[in-house]
Formats: C-alpha cells, structure tokens, sequence
C-alpha cells in the first residue's frame, strides 16, 4: 500500500510542476540539418560538429512543486567551444511546436555571432546582448521569429515585483537586454549578488558553458593496451558534465565511503588507450547512470609510457625502413599556419614473409573482375578522314567527288583511315588505412583490415587487365615523428607474386595521421605524366593519433591536405565503412567526393566498382 501511494504521489508531483510540453518537444536531430545549415551560412566555423548540450544546474529560484519533486533544477543551454556547437538534445520548454523549432534555428544563428566564451555574467548579458541586436540589425527577417520567441519566454519569467530586492533588480535588467538588446550593449551596469541566480535564458547562449567532459565517449583498452581489437563506443542520448579531480588513493578508509556506490559497480575507468588495463564491461552502464563524469590523471604516467614504447615492434620484426624519414608539414588551424617539416614519413616496404598467392576464396571474383575490366583497356578504333593512314577512305572518296560536282567543295579532306590506339591517360593512387582500429572485427570471420586486404587484392586483379597506372600504399602513424608509409606497389611495379605479398602481409598497426599520408601520396601523383590523376583514400574512422591529432585539430589538416591535393589537379575520393563518416568526411572531401560502405564485408567489390566509376 505504501509503494503504491508512493507512486501515485510520484506521478502527480511530478506532472503538476513540470515546466514543459511534452507534446510540442522538438528533438535535435529532427533539426540538426537546417540548424547546421544556417550556422554556417551565417558564418559560423565549417569545421565544428553539431553535438547535444550538457544538463547543468542553474541555481535559479525554484517554486514549491519544484522543491517538492526535486526537479526543474537543470537546464540544457546551448554553447559553442572550438570543436562543437552544442544546442539542446530537445526543446520543450514552449507549448507551440513551431516555437520550439525556431528556438533551435535561432541559438544556431547567434551561435556564429557570439565570439569567445563570457568570463563572468556581467559580459555573458553583453555579448548575448550585443549578439542579439547584430544579429537582427544584420538580417531583418529573423526579428519577427525573435519576437516571437521573446514573447513566449517573457511570459514564463518571474514578475520583477515579487522578487527580492536584489533579484528584483537583476530581473529587470535581463527584461530590458532582452527587449532592447541594442539599447543595453552600452549599459555597464553589473549583476549584485543575490541568494538565487536569475532563471536561465533560453534564447541565450550559456553563461558558463563546462570545460571538460567533451565527450561521453568511452574506448576500451584492448589486451596489448593500445585499444582496437575490443573497442567500443558509447555514446548516451545526453551530454554529461564534467571535472577534473585527483585519482582516489583507496587508502582513505570507511570515511570516504559514498553510498550512490552501492549502485555502481565501479566508479572510475581506465580510458587511456595507452595503458593496460582490463576491460571493464559495465562501464557503458556506468556512464548511463552518472550526471557527472569525473576525469583524473594517473599517477603512473612513466610506466604507461614504457608500457606503449615497448610496444614498437624489434628492428628485425618490423617492416624495412627505406631511407631516414621524409619531412612533411602540418596545418595548425588553431594559429591558421602550415608547419613546416611538423612531421616526418617513414617510407617502409614489408619484408619476404607474406604469402605470394591469391586466397582461393578471391579468385573466381578475381578472374570475373578481370574479365569485366578488359573492356575498359584502351581497344584499337579505325579513325576516318585521315591526311594519311593504312588504307583508302572510300567513303571520304565519294564523298569529296560529289561534292566537287555539285561545286560545294571548300577544302581538301583527308582521303585515308587508319586503326590507331585509343589510350586513357590516368594514374591512380590507393591509401590505405592500416591504424589499430582496422583489428576490430566486420563478423565472426573477418576482421576489417581483412576486407582491406581483400579489397586491395580484387583492386589490383582487375586494373591489371586495363592496363592503367596505380600504386597501392597504406599508412598508420605514431606521433608525428613516426608516420608509416607501406609499400605495396608502386607505379611502375609489375602485377605479381611480390604485389599480392605485399598486401598479404599487412597487419594493423598505431594511428591515422592522415594529413601527412595524403601529402606524400599527392607528392607520388605528382610525378606522373598522365592527364589525369586520382587518389582514392580508404578508412574505418577520423583522423586520430597520441598527440595533438584528435578531434577538429586532425579534421581541419587532412582537410587542408586534400585541399592542396586539389590546387595541384588531383581528385581525391573517400570511401570509408565509419558510420558517423557524414559528420566530418563531407567538411574534408565535400559532400560528393566520398562514399559510405555500410556493409563492411562488401568492401571489396566496391572498391572496383568505384574506379571504374570515376574512371569513366
């Protein structure tokens, strides 16, 4: 009896102090396109991703029913950092639908006028202020949308009159920047301290928007310590919080028990994919369950970092290093400067160990493909009209002489045809992804860089019967003093046995630097003589390596390095099995230079499939 009165409380609390309208609730990716679209178009970063906004607690004054459910304590407020837009995951917060759409297009827009974070609330009213009047001054036509925002959410605020003094007074000068935002950008006035914060302004970006907890994406260190095998993603509906504390030294007795652990069976996972640590299954339980992500830095970093050292195979396990390293250089976007010689290539060939045949199960599609393929080698065409040639132009006689006749001839046509070579001018270059990531698996039978390779061979089985010049190479980094660069044929190799050892011995290995990859590939390209040249780029994921290269740092320099691979008159194409590949291949390739293999296992039959494509 008493649990079900409980609930029957429960419920009618709830319900009754609840501030939203679930009926009209609009969720981000519903508007996550034309939000995006009309960041960008109001000149906001090309390089940033739309993600969910974070839960924080806006220590506002609460009514009764409020305090009594223990809820309407938090808020989703939309922010932006250097790698993210974030705008709620939902909005409900207006009983019209239409309203709560134009809310997300409307934080979107001032989203790429507001610059910088605010250091305090004082400059958060007067950059949202000042955001809000450019923004309409500059665009007239999303005033009567403002107003209708404004409107609805002044009805929802507190009336000035029945506050505190000192609310009262921070009340009414957020009414009057949010009436008149161009009148109070000149106005120095400061927030006074108070016992309660004002209510959080939807219409506004963040006044204190986190800096850490980026991300909720948690990847589990494989048995090696060097992540891939066994990684996993994952990723909750919402944003969380984060901080930054110091690792527990688990000798602070019963004093430092927490009771929410009870319900928790761990509290702390190792993330560092540098480091050897089991994997912990429940942890995507874990981050479904916790507010808050708490972030702390070992205290064994030296070991962690022998650990992954030792972890570079022997000198005479590894590949052949050809040379002492090629110099590179690296766009930094955070200074907007190319980096010279930022990173070296290690340019390495794979030493005699690999199997020189075929896989049997690839060769009755090989033999298919070949087949299939001839019929886009360069054929022998008879040529008509010809000054001169191997034979008579019959028809070129007959019709000169009737021409002559009937008095229109103008010039002397060639008389003769010949059968002459009809070449294709093309050279072809395929990179491709060796980091650890590819040791994840497609099936119970096949692993990723299992398709590559497969792939790979199909590839090169069916260009040798076209006749075209193409090299293959794959890539893998660790730093940006150590970029992998394998070997598997160049232009001028031969199709054969050492080819299919080549690619029959490549294993996954580190990273993916991909900007250096694709410099020194556009570098070979280069060198070729055809007309046309082409570079096809495949990969399970986004550009990544130990340092710097993550998130937008990474995007924005393979960004820029397919950028210059275009200036020099070479088409550069994606094909990637990555599903989240459309949240960043289309700002680095363009939105029709990549292509999106759902289906990891038939990789191989697209890759050819592609080039006779582009090729035609």
């Amino acid at each position: 009896m008493e649990e079900w009165v409980g609930k029957l409380w429960h419920n009618a609390i709830t319900r009754v102090s609840s501030l939203e309208y679930a009926d009209a609730e609009v969720l981000l990716d519903e508007v996550r396109r034309p939000a995006g679209l009309m960041f960008r178009a109001l000149g906001g970063e090309g390089g940033l991703r739309l993600e969910a906004a974070t839960e924080s607690a806006h220590h506002a004054r609460r009514g009764l029913f409020s305090r009594l459910a223990g809820q309407n304590d938090t808020v989703e407020l939309a922010w932006r950092d250097e790698e993210t837009l974030r705008l709620p995951m939902r909005v409900a917060c207006f009983p019209e639908r239409a309203l709560n759409r134009d809310l997300y297009l409307w934080l979107a827009a001032l989203a790429a006028i507001v610059e910088g974070a605010p250091s305090n609330r004082t400059q958060w009213l007067a950059k949202n202020a000042s955001a809000t009047a450019s923004l309409i001054g500059a665009f007239p036509g999303l005033a009567v949308r403002y107003r209708g925002l404004l409107a609805a959410h002044l009805a929802q605020r507190p009336e000035p009159g029945k506050l505190p003094e000192e609310e009262r007074i921070n009340e009414t000068h957020l009414r009057a920047a949010l009436t008149d935002p161009g009148a109070f950008v000149s106005c120095t006035d400061d927030l006074l301290p108070a016992r309660c914060r004002p209510l959080p302004v939807p219409l506004w970006l963040h006044p204190e928007p986190p800096t850490v907890g980026h991300d909720t994406t948690v990847q589990a260190a494989d048995e090696d310590g060097r992540g891939g095998s066994k990684v996993r993603d994952v990723e909750a509906q919402k944003r969380r919080r984060g901080e930054r504390v110091d690792e527990p030294d688990g000798k602070s007795g019963l004093l430092a028990f927490r009771l929410e652990s009870l319900f928790t069976r761990t509290e702390f996972a190792a993330v560092d994919r540098t480091e050897t640590e089991d994997e912990d299954d429940d942890a995507e339980s874990v981050v479904e369950d916790l507010d808050v992500l708490s972030v702390s830095r070992r205290r064994e970093q030296s070991s962690a970092r022998l650990r992954f050292d030792l972890d570079l195979p022997a000198s005479d396990q590894d590949d052949v290093q050809l040379g002492e390293g090629i110099p590179l250089p690296e766009w930094d976007y955070g200074r907007q400067q190319l980096l010279a010689e930022h990173c070296r290539l290690q340019v390495l060939v794979a030493r005699e160990a690999g199997n020189p045949e075929l896989p049997s199960y690839l060769r009755a599609r090989a033999r298919l493909l070949r087949r299939q393929f001839e019929a886009l080698k360069p054929q022998r065409i008879w040529q008509s009209a010809q000054n001169d040639g191997s034979e008579l132009d019959t028809e070129a006689i007959v019709r000169r002489e009737s021409d002559r006749r009937l008095g229109t001839a103008t010039a002397e046509a060639g008389l003769y045809r010949d059968c002459r070579h009809r070449e294709r001018s093309l050279s072809c270059l395929v990179l491709a992804d060796l980091s650890l990531s590819t040791d994840a698996h497609v099936d119970n039978d096949k692993r990723v860089i299992d398709v590559i390779r497969d792939g790979l061979h199909l590839f090169a089985e069916a260009l040798a019967g076209t006749g075209d010049r193409y090299a293959l190479y794959g890539f893998s980094s660790r730093h940006r003093s150590h970029v992998r660069f394998h070997t598997l044929k160049e232009f001028d190799d031969p199709h054969g046995a050492d080819v299919r050892r080549r690619i029959n011995a490549i294993s996954p290995g580190y990273y993916t630097r991909m900007g250096a990859a694709i410099r020194y590939a556009t570098r070979l390209l280069g060198r070729e003589s055809s007309t046309r040249k082409l570079l096809l780029i495949l990969t399970d994921g986004k550009p990544n390596d130990l340092d710097r290269y993550e998130g937008r740092y990474g995007i924005e320099d393979t960004r820029a390095a397919v950028r210059e691979t275009g200036r020099l008159g070479i088409d550069s194409f994606c094909m990637t099995i990555d599903r989240k590949a459309g949240h960043y291949l289309p700002y680095i390739f363009g939105s029709h230079a990549y292509v999106l293999v759902r289906n990891a296992s038939e990789l191989p039959l697209r890759l050819p499939a592609l080039y006779a494509r582009l090729a035609s």
